[in-house]
C-alpha cells in the first residue's frame, strides 16, 4: 500500500513532464540517428503542453510524444459524458505517444496516461498501452502482454485480466470488424475513493508510463534489421489506413482534444507519413498477411 497521500495535479503533471524527457532519451539513443523537435505550445484556453516529434530516424519513420496540462471550461459534451449538469472547470494532464517504424517488421505502438479533474470534485486517471503490429508474430506478442501482465500483477492481479479485456473492446474498428492490432491495457475512469487510493492509482500509472521505453527499445533493437520488401511495404501502408481510420472515427482522445480547442498539429501527430485505401482489398489465401489478419479479433490470451 502506498502511504504518499500528497498526490496533487501538480505532482501527476511534474511526473508526466519528466517521463517525457525519460522516453524521448531512450527513443533517440535506441534509433541512433533520428532526435526529436520540440514545440512548446500554450491553449488559447488555459495552459499548453510540449509536441516532441521525430521523423527520419534510422527506426522511427515518424513518431511524437507529447505532454500537456490544459486546463478551462468543460464543454458541454464532455460535461454530458460525465453525467454533470452544472458548468465546471476541468484540468487535464497527461503524455500520448504514437511511433510509426521504417521496417514493416516492427510495430507500431501507442501509449498514454493521463489524469482529469473537475471544479465539481471528480477526479480520475486512464491510460494504457496497445501493440499494432504490421504482421502478427506471436512470440513478440506474447512477450508484449506478458511484460503488461508482469507490470498490472505488482498492483492488483485483477488489473491485467480487466484491462486486456478494455483494451480488446476499446481498439475495435467496429466498421472493419478487426482489432487495430493485438491489443494490450487500457483503463479509463480509475477513480480515487481516498487520498491513499489516489496515491496507489498515481503509482499504477506511474509503472504504466515507464514500462513504455523498455517495451518499444525492445522491439526497435531486435526487429529493426529483419528482411522486407515492396509487397511487405504496400501492406504496411494499408495497416496504416486502418490506423488512421481508428483514430480519426473512434479515438476519444482525439475527439476530446479536438472538442476542447486542443492544438490540433499535437492532436494529429499520430497519423503515419504514408498510409494507402486499396478498394475491397483481400490478402492472397494462407499468406503471412492473411495470417495477420485472422488474428486480428478480440480474446486472444496471450499469456
Amino acid at each position: 500500500m502506498n502511504t504518499d497521500t500528497t498526490v496533487s495535479k501538480e505532482t501527476v503533471s511534474q511526473f508526466f513532464m519528466q517521463l517525457q524527457d525519460r522516453i524521448c532519451q531512450s527513443l533517440e539513443a535506441a534509433d541512433g540517428a533520428g532526435q526529436f523537435r520540440t514545440d512548446a505550445w500554450e491553449r488559447p484556453g488555459g495552459g499548453g503542453g510540449r509536441s516532441r516529434t521525430l521523423a527520419g530516424g534510422a527506426v522511427i519513420e515518424k513518431g511524437g510524444v507529447g505532454y500537456s496540462a490544459v486546463h478551462g471550461d468543460a464543454t458541454e459534451a464532455t460535461l454530458r459524458s460525465l453525467n454533470l449538469t452544472e458548468p465546471a472547470e476541468f484540468y487535464a494532464t497527461g503524455v500520448s505517444i504514437v511511433l510509426h517504424p521504417r521496417n514493416p517488421m516492427v510495430p507500431i505502438i501507442h501509449m498514454n496516461v493521463r489524469y482529469f479533474e473537475m471544479s465539481s470534485g471528480h477526479s480520475w486517471f486512464g491510460g494504457g498501452i496497445d501493440l499494432t503490429p504490421h504482421y502478427v508474430d506471436d512470440a513478440d506478442a506474447r512477450w508484449f502482454h506478458q511484460y503488461l501482465k508482469t507490470v498490472c500483477d505488482r498492483h492488483d492481479p485483477a488489473y491485467h485480466p480487466r484491462f486486456k479485456t478494455w483494451a480488446d473492446d476499446y481498439f475495435y474498428i467496429p466498421h472493419r470488424q478487426e482489432t487495430r492490432g493485438v491489443g494490450g491495457i487500457f483503463f479509463d475512469y480509475l477513480k480515487p475513493e481516498s487520498d491513499a487510493h489516489k496515491a496507489d492509482l498515481f503509482a499504477f500509472v506511474q509503472d504504466v508510463g515507464n514500462a513504455f521505453a523498455p517495451i518499444y527499445t525492445h522491439f526497435m533493437t531486435a526487429n529493426r534489421d529483419l528482411p522486407f520488401g515492396e509487397r511487405e511495404q504496400q501492406w504496411q501502408r494499408l495497416r496504416r489506413g486502418r490506423y488512421v481510420e481508428f483514430n480519426l472515427v473512434w479515438d476519444r482522445g482525439t475527439k476530446f482534444g479536438l472538442e476542447t480547442n486542443g492544438r490540433t498539429e499535437s492532436i494529429l501527430m499520430s497519423m503515419p507519413p504514408q498510409a494507402n485505401w486499396a478498394y475491397d482489398y483481400h490478402p492472397e489465401a494462407n499468406s503471412p498477411e492473411a495470417e495477420t489478419l485472422s488474428k486480428l479479433v478480440k480474446g486472444i490470451d496471450w499469456v
